[in-house]
C-alpha cells in the first residue's frame, strides 16, 4: 500500500489510523480528508456507525487516488445493562473490497447516558461533565473513564487493524 485516505480530520482518528498503518505498511503515507458521514452526529447504534464509517471510507477513497479508504465512527448503544461507547472502522480498497473491525464497549456514567437519552451528544456532555473543552479530539470519553489507562487514540487503533485483516491476511477470506 502506498497511500491510504482517512474520511476525516480528527486528529484522534488519524493518530490511530497512523499508528495502525505504521505496524502493516511502514511506507504507506495517510492522508486525511474531511467528508461527512451521513449519519447522525450521535450514532446510536452499531449499524449506524458502520454505515457512517462506510460512508466515510468511501467518500475519502473517491476524493483521493488512495489504495485504501478508511472511515472511523464512535457510537452509543442503550442496553439493559446502562449505555455503552464503542467505535467502528470500515476499510475499502477501489475494487470494493469491505473490511470491518470495532472496539470499545465502555459503560457510561449514567449521568451522560441520561444527557443522551434527552438528546445530547457525547463529546459536549463530556466537555461539560468534566470542565474540559473538546474531550473527543483530546483524549476521548475513554481516558477519561479509564484516568488515563486507554486514550480514543489508542481505543481506535486496534478496530483499524481489525478492520484491515482481510487486506493483511487475505488467505482466511478467500
Amino acid at each position: 500500500m502506498e497511500l491510504i485516505s482517512i474520511g476525516s480530520k480528527n486528529p484522534v482518528k488519524i493518530e490511530a489510523v497512523k499508528n495502525a498503518i505504521k505496524k502493516i505498511w511502514p511506507d504507506a503515507e495517510v492522508q486525511a480528508i474531511e467528508v461527512e458521514s451521513g449519519v447522525s452526529n450521535q450514532p446510536t447504534s452499531n449499524d449506524e456507525a458502520i454505515k457512517g464509517a462506510s460512508n466515510r471510507a468511501k467518500l475519502s477513497l473517491q476524493k483521493t487516488n488512495a489504495d485504501l479508504g478508511i472511515g472511523l465512527e464512535g457510537c452509543i448503544a442503550d442496553t439493559e445493562h446502562g449505555m455503552f461507547v464503542s467505535s467502528w472502522v470500515v476499510v475499502i480498497d477501489s475494487n470494493g473490497k469491505i473490511g470491518i473491525g470495532g472496539g470499545g464497549g465502555i459503560l457510561l456514567p449514567e449521568k451522560i447516558a441520561t444527557g443522551i437519552r434527552k438528546g445530547g451528544e457525547l463529546g459536549p456532555l463530556m466537555d461539560e461533565f468534566i470542565g474540559q473543552h473538546d474531550v473527543k479530539r483530546n483524549q476521548g470519553t475513554v481516558g477519561v473513564l479509564t484516568n488515563g489507562l486507554v486514550l480514543r487514540s489508542e481505543s481506535f487503533e486496534n478496530p483499524v487493524i481489525y478492520a484491515l485483516t482481510k487486506f493483511i491476511s487475505p488467505q482466511y477470506y478467500e
